[in-house]
């Protein structure tokens, strides 16, 4: 399958939505999210789901603002929607903003994550030529 999209396995995975005890995903969780929130629509092929980029996204916000914010599956909808009225625009717009504040902050924990493990195989890459000349 294009790298384009994702199985609802991988998803689950790429999610953090995995059984702490026996490691498998927790496929049910974005099976249960599909019925409740119209913007997830997965596209089936031979009876498999696979979700796009921007479906991943809207499922990564979804997940944020369900378990890290503690919003109810009816207050997600709500602002995934639109239909806020003006009080709640400003506590919305913050949680949004929230969520991509702690999406950069993860990129860029993987990126450094990234940049020192290249640091690392370049130094040994370098010892073992010097020691091998």
């Amino acid at each position: 399958m294009n790298k384009n999209y994702l199985s609802i396995s991988e998803l689950s995975i790429t999610l953090d939505l995995v059984d702490p005890v026996n490691k498998k995903p927790k496929n049910h969780v974005l099976r249960y999210w599909e019925k409740e929130f119209i913007q997830i629509r997965p596209k089936m092929i031979n009876g498999r789901r696979y979700y796009s980029k921007e479906q991943v996204e809207i499922l990564r916000l979804i997940k944020f603002l369900l378990k890290n914010k503690g919003l109810t599956v009816n207050g997600v909808k709500s602002i995934l929607n639109n239909k806020k009225n003006k009080l709640d625009d400003y506590n919305s717009d913050s949680l949004i903003r929230d969520y991509y504040k702690r999406s950069l902050k993860d990129k860029t924990k993987n990126i450094l994550k990234r940049l020192k493990e290249l640091k690392k195989y370049g130094k040994k890459n370098t010892r073992q030529s010097k020691n091998g000349s």
